[in-house]
């Protein structure tokens, strides 16, 4: 937190008050580090024995100490305990007014509790202590509204410059004197200053909670502890369209601080809202070179992309296409966009009728294993190919996806290596298997046969009655009567290459 233009509320500040002339009355060396810094919200005076029902936290309470008429050390013990409980900061005691000095089992117990305890002299009205304080307080209330303007002042004018956002998270993080960072909606640190202020692993924590809030697509604030500090995360955009994350490590933000925080978030969203508007060109353009190099003739796209992208990708390349869904996520499109910057000349994507189309050398494949991972999605995959045969590949890449439904890259070459039928497997095609196949299995039921089993051996064994028999351990002639018994059950004339074809067909779908 950036200090005050005046010395803050606490007992030092008192103590530093010449006109007052109250004097520490323990050694600060026996007493909790920063103890005597400790920022004073009142002074309050009261001679109860117990006057912690009528207290607030962070008091310095000022005593005459007529309530220890004929204390023991174990009555100042637990006076001073209870104070503690109570959250009492400091404990004057007035002189010369019912005892001559400070009772030293007081002072005792005061050290012993680590509570700061001062001498307020006879001729110091105890009223004179209460305005100094309040006098103190009101002038550190006016220094941070004074300091939160002109924070304020100072981010604005840092949002005029060329680098807006940037420098203005650069003037946040000096005014606040702590590190901010910005991520992305793909849950990338966008920006960070300083840079490197943030431990490795307090980082790494940091970004999985971005993450975290990233994927509930909702409007959120969140604290964790990282690096010994607390940093507060504050999400950017609107509902179900979140632009990025800001995040400040620094420890108990007052109203002031947060006050300069709120125009930063707003300036951000801003700022994040109009680079979408220009993503959305961008995209918009890109959607346009992948239908250009659908044409099989990259001369355009290559030409078109030069200065803007980069060259690219070079060939042979291989072409991917991620599920429709993936058009609208913002994360996943601003991630393209940074990893692309990153590796210019080996990535380049656009929207595409029915999904993202991702193009890579056919070298650099480990990309598209990235984008399936990070965003738990199938991307399918062509085989290898020039520019030449983009329309032709990215139709394997839609085939590819569309037969597979865990996440994952999924490679045309395993789709045709599985075969025709394999590609032909949609639910109507099984549905029409099914139904070819029913008179078969309904009689099986009936009379107790085994004509599917049969005529599926036969058509496995190139229709051999022979090979047939030997592979079920029956006669041939049985063979040979249960197939003739399945051409009268389905109608059909099994010397005819079609129709064997479509029985086949329909029994390795029905698989």
């Amino acid at each position: 937190m950036p200090e005050s233009v005046v010395a803050p509320p606490s007992l030092r500040a008192l103590l530093a008050r010449r006109d007052l002339d109250l004097r520490l009355a323990v050694d600060e060396a026996a007493l909790p580090a920063g103890s005597v810094d400790r920022p004073v919200r009142w002074v309050h005076s009261s001679d109860l024995a117990d006057p912690t029902p009528f207290l607030s936290e962070g008091l310095v309470l000022l005593t005459t100490g007529t309530q220890f008429a004929d204390a023991t050390p174990a009555d100042y013990a637990a006076y001073v305990g209870r104070l503690q409980a109570r959250g009492v900061r400091a404990l004057g005691f007035g002189t010369e007014v019912v005892r001559d000095g400070i009772p030293s089992a007081l002072s005792d117990a005061c050290v012993a509790a680590g509570m700061p305890l001062f001498e307020v002299p006879y001729r110091t009205p105890f009223i004179a202590v209460a305005r100094a304080g309040a006098e103190a307080i009101a002038a550190d209330a006016y220094a941070r509204r004074s300091w939160s303007l002109a924070a304020q002042r100072a981010v604005s004018l840092a949002a005029l410059r060329p680098d807006g956002l940037s420098a203005t998270l650069a003037e946040l993080s000096r005014q606040l004197g702590c590190w901010v960072g910005l991520f992305d909606a793909a849950g990338a640190l966008r920006t960070a200053h300083p840079a490197g202020a943030l431990a490795p692993a307090a980082l790494e924590g940091v970004t999985a909670e971005v993450e975290t809030l990233l994927r509930r697509g909702t409007r959120a604030a969140s604290t964790l502890h990282a690096d010994d500090a607390a940093v507060s995360l504050q999400t950017l955009g609107r509902g179900g369209h979140l632009r990025g994350v800001l995040a400040i490590a620094a420890d108990d933000l007052d109203h002031e601080a947060r006050s300069v925080v709120t125009a930063v978030v707003a300036m951000a969203a801003l700022a994040l809202e109009q680079q979408d508007g220009l993503g959305r060109a961008i995209g918009t353009f890109r959607a346009g070179l992948i239908q250009a190099l659908g044409s099989d003739d990259p001369a355009l796209a290559r030409r078109a992309a030069r200065d803007l992208f980069g060259p690219l990708p070079t060939a042979p390349v291989v072409v991917a296409l991620t599920p429709a869904a993936s058009v609208r996520s913002t994360a996943m499109n601003e991630w393209l966009e940074m990893r692309a910057h990153e590796r210019r000349g080996e990535l380049f994507f656009g929207r595409g009728d029915d999904g993202l189309v991702v193009v890579v050398p056919a070298t650099a494949r480990d990309l598209l294993d990235e984008i399936a991972d990070r965003f738990e999605t199938v991307v399918g995959c062509s085989a290898p190919t020039g520019y030449d045969g983009f329309s032709r590949a990215l139709t394997q890449a839609r085939t590819a996806r569309d037969r597979t439904a865990a996440p994952g890259v999924a490679d045309f070459t395993d789709t045709a290596r599985a075969g025709l039928i394999a590609a032909l497997g949609s639910e109507a095609a099984r549905t029409v298997a099914a139904g070819a196949l029913a008179p078969l299995r309904r009689y099986d039921v009936e009379q107790g046969s085994a004509l599917v089993e049969t005529l599926d051996a036969w058509l496995a064994h190139d229709c051999s009655h022979e090979a047939t028999a030997q592979a079920l351990g029956i006669h041939r002639h049985t063979v040979r009567a249960r197939i003739a018994q399945a051409e009268r059950v389905v109608g059909r004339d099994l010397s005819s290459f079609a129709a064997r074809a479509e029985l086949w067909a329909a029994l390795r779908l029905a698989e």
